[in-house]
């Protein structure tokens, strides 16, 4: 896979310290296929967290045990929590349950991509309040940032949630973005708009076309073209010679680290399941920087 030689030329030495801070503490998102835990085990620290996505067409049972497998490993894993994949409050007590005998800390919330919810729960607002309601049962608690907009709701609606969860969770997790400066714009008016909680970027991993082309089968359509939908711009960058290096984004992005008011503070890297390459490629930053 082709990568710039030195990615890291040129950044001052103040923003070399916060990139490498941020991909220290970078977390991973994966996908839960069949393959996806012994991958993990193959190529990914325990010093990594993850979150465990959820798809619609296979439900939150596979993201649920996957996440408990993987922090009985010895992983910070969260899974993704679909409001609209939730029957009621019986089953969110069940997989509260299930998640903290597990000994899992962490969940990441979410509204979900289903057509029709499955049962109370329609947004993540709801779910998010439900586990207020049951003691905060979970130490960090993710929700979503959209830098360029959701592609079903207008931005004004989604950045009133976005106000609206943020004093029930921990820290916010955006979704792909491929101009950093759109991405700095947004974080610095989500903060002036009150939502002061720690922002990961979501970046994707360095990533090969054809794995991609798998993965995005393996979702199914109708999952695979609402993701185009909100992501109209994402995947033709991946249909380059050799695949795709987040190199550029992040040299892009890391101006903003640490600057009060920009709320940026960590990286999220969505690997797709190309972790092998994914953790090389993060090393090789780690191994240039202080």
């Amino acid at each position: 896979m082709a990568v710039v030689s030195r990615p890291d030329a040129g950044l001052p030495r103040a923003g070399r310290a916060q990139l490498a801070a941020a991909l220290r503490d970078a977390t991973y998102e994966v996908l839960p296929f069949k393959t996806a835990e012994d991958k993990v085990l193959a190529d990914v620290p325990t010093d990594v967290a993850l979150t465990v996505t959820t798809t619609e067409a296979k439900g939150l049972g596979p993201t649920v045990d996957l996440a408990v497998r993987l922090t009985a490993a010895g992983y910070r894993a969260a899974p993704h929590l679909a409001a609209r994949l939730v029957r009621d409050r019986a089953h969110l007590a069940d997989l509260v349950a299930q998640l903290r005998e597990a000994g899992v800390d962490r969940v990441f919330v979410i509204g979900g991509d289903a057509a029709e919810p499955a049962g109370d729960f329609t947004d993540a607002l709801g779910l998010l309040e439900a586990l207020d309601e049951m003691g905060r049962p979970f130490s960090t608690v993710g929700i979503g940032g959209y830098p360029e907009g959701h592609g079903s709701i207008a931005d004004e609606l989604v950045e009133r949630a976005l106000e609206a969860k943020a004093e029930h969770a921990t820290q916010v997790i955006t979704q792909l973005c491929f101009d950093a400066a759109t991405t700095v714009r947004w974080a610095r008016t989500a903060y002036e708009r009150g939502v002061t909680l720690p922002v990961r970027v979501g970046i994707p991993g360095a990533i090969s076309r054809q794995k991609l082309i798998r993965v995005s089968a393996g979702l199914g359509l109708g999952q695979s073209a609402r993701f185009l939908k909100k992501q109209q711009n994402m995947f033709w960058r991946f249909f380059l010679p050799g695949g795709y290096s987040p190199d550029k984004l992040i040299q892009q992005l890391t101006p903003a680290f640490g600057v009060p008011g920009s709320g940026l503070e960590g990286l999220h890297v969505f690997t797709f399941n190309e972790l092998d390459t994914t953790e090389a490629w993060r090393q090789r930053w780690l191994a240039r920087l202080p």
